[in-house]
């Protein structure tokens, strides 16, 4: 064993070293591979032309203003998104019709997710 002082942001530490021989060092066994995360569940596909509408943050659906087949316009609040305690309108991109709502009110989301798609 030896003794080291050692001073780290002005204090003096008092370590104590033990001086080992290479050849008493062992293998450590290999870490466990992690288990793979599951697949998130795919979102319902959107029809061929349509514009996808998605979380631009993490958080919770509050409220779900429209449906499959109903006509909206560009700026029309389609769904209310919570994020860290604010409630954030989620606004149509353009005129068109509801292909899909993937999601419900208190789904939790996040970013990225689809959550209806415009045709």
């Amino acid at each position: 064993m030896k003794a080291y002082k050692v001073t780290v942001n002005g204090n003096v530490y008092e370590i104590t070293l033990e001086v080992i021989d290479k050849a008493d060092i062992k293998a450590a066994p290999a870490p466990a591979a992690a288990a793979p995360a599951p697949a998130a569940a795919p979102a319902a596909p959107a029809q061929a032309g349509a514009q996808t509408v998605t979380a631009p943050m993490p958080g919770n659906i509050l409220k779900v203003n429209v449906s499959n087949g109903q006509a909206v316009k560009k700026g029309d609040v389609l769904m209310i998104l919570e994020a860290m305690k604010m409630e954030n309108e989620i606004m149509c991109p353009a005129d068109g019709t509801v292909a899909s709502v993937n999601v419900t009110a208190g789904t939790t989301v996040e970013a990225g997710t689809v959550l209806c798609s415009i045709n």
